[in-house]
């Protein structure tokens, strides 16, 4: 496990391949070191050190890239490579990613730097970077063929652009985008403003995380690059429940969470407790007279969306995404509806012959998070995790916010379960139950029956005539 503040050992020789940048031979003296991270869990923000000041934000499950100033430019090193990413605990994949982990990490900037990325590509094919959302010159936009040659592997490319625009972008191949986007490579790009910006409010907490997807089978570790739409992991970072960090606020805290979909199709993002406003987009802030309040928000393919709310109520709130299947982990699309279907005798008769044969859906799927299930070795059970209840019945893209009264501004760390007020918590109720008086009121027939007797009509009937008869 490396910190991100340790460095990877010198990557040897390297064959600098530069794009059309005007970068002087002093600047490509010296590559800055690739920092890298394996560790799944959510990092402290990263508090500049150099360069303008801002309010750095916290990447879910995922962290940010530090950088170094190199004559008033600001220089990270990006490094293309294979990873193995934790998805949840004992789960792991193998993907395609940066600097160790999939997404790669968040870079920050300020409005008015000017960056240079040193892209490394360590992948057994080539790849270039696309820079979601910027203004930038065209030979700078990242698609291979049309404004760039590709990285070869054993290649560096560099971009160099000045962030003009303040917002939340993202970053990702655009070269054989199909295969890297399935293996998991993306990362977010956010740019703080240099000055008070009339459209985007200080917080006191800044969330981002990536929404994507994989179809991995059950006990395999590599992703199905030619899934269309039948994926069966749902993640925000390359993350499942419940392997996803809440998100730990203070109450009061004004909180900010910006959310990108590389996903293939979109996503209803819930959250309980709390009315949010959406405030930005790729496309930058959102004019105050276009907000409105929402609990829910629809992020399609290739969007962000930037909410904002005020935590004022404690407790530990879902936050997840609205489409049921979206909240499972490998689960399958052919399983058939047995609800209502009594098959002990069957059930008995197989596991005669199959003795971990285990029925399922006769009474809905919640059992399946009760049973103690034999699994392949490499995956997550569809319906999983415990709350202070019990099973919390759900996988995938949820996640709580826990919102506390004693939470020290800049502590994210896990305050453990809330512990409701004693009257506070549904019950059951043990007493009685009478028929409601409504009921006898009205009747029972929500149309009352004909009582006089219906007429009799004569009904005639006229055969058609066809072509052969007279």
């Amino acid at each position: 496990m490396t910190s991100r503040r340790n460095f990877l050992g010198s990557i040897g020789a390297i064959t600098a391949g530069v794009s059309a940048a005007t970068v002087s031979r002093a600047a490509l003296a010296g590559l800055p070191e690739p920092a890298s991270q394996s560790t799944p869990d959510t990092m402290p923000p990263l508090h500049p050190q150099s360069g303008r000041p801002y309010n750095p934000v916290v990447t879910l499950n995922g962290w940010t890239l530090p950088w170094r100033m190199n004559n008033g430019v600001k220089e990270f090193h990006l490094v293309a490579e294979p990873v193995v990413r934790e998805m949840a605990p004992g789960f792991k994949a193998h993907l395609w990613g940066y600097n160790g982990q999939s997404p790669g990490p968040t870079i920050e900037v300020v409005e008015g730097d000017r960056v240079r990325i040193f892209v490394t590509n360590k992948l057994p094919e080539h790849t270039s970077v696309h820079w979601h959302g910027q203004r930038l010159p065209n030979g700078m936009d990242g698609v291979s063929g049309l404004t760039q040659k590709a990285i070869n592997p054993g290649k560096t490319f560099v971009y160099e652009f000045v962030a003009r625009r303040p917002g939340t972008f993202m970053y990702h191949p655009h070269a054989d985008e199909m295969t890297q986007m399935a293996m998991g490579m993306m990362g977010f790009w956010i740019t703080h403003p240099k000055t008070r910006h009339p459209l985007i409010e200080p917080v006191d907490r800044d969330f981002v995380f990536l929404i994507n997807a994989y179809d991995i089978d059950p006990g395999a570790y590599t992703p199905k690059v030619m899934t269309m739409l039948d994926f069966n992991l749902w993640s925000w970072n390359s993350r499942v429940f419940p392997g996803i960090d809440s998100l730990n606020v203070r109450k009061n805290d004004k909180v900010r969470i910006r959310m990108g979909n590389l996903t293939m199709t979109n996503h209803p993002i819930h959250l309980h407790g709390h009315e949010f406003q959406v405030t930005g987009t790729d496309g930058g802030p959102v004019p105050k007279s276009a907000r409105w309040p929402e609990v829910t928000t629809d992020i399609a393919v290739g969007q962000m969306r930037q909410v904002e709310f005020l935590a004022d109520e404690e407790g530990d709130w879902a936050f997840h995404c609205h489409k049921s299947h979206h909240t499972m982990n490998a689960m399958g699309h052919d399983v058939p509806t047995m609800i209502g279907v009594d098959y002990r005798g069957l059930t008995k008769q197989i596991t005669n012959l199959i003795p971990d044969y285990m029925a399922m859906s006769e009474r809905g799927m919640a059992d399946m998070a009760e049973m103690e299930m034999p699994l392949p070795d490499n995956t997550v059970p569809m319906m999983t995790g415990q709350g202070p209840f019990g099973p919390v019945e759900m996988g995938g893209m949820f996640s709580v916010l826990k919102v506390r009264k004693h939470q020290k501004p800049g502590d994210y760390k896990d305050p453990g379960w809330y512990k409701q007020p004693e009257g506070t918590v549904a019950f059951e109720f043990t007493g009685d139950l009478s028929e409601p008086a409504r009921f006898k009121a009205e009747g029972g027939q929500s149309m009352p029956l004909l009582k006089q007797p219906a007429k009799e009509v004569e009904v005639q009937i006229r055969k058609p005539i066809g072509p052969m008869q007279h």
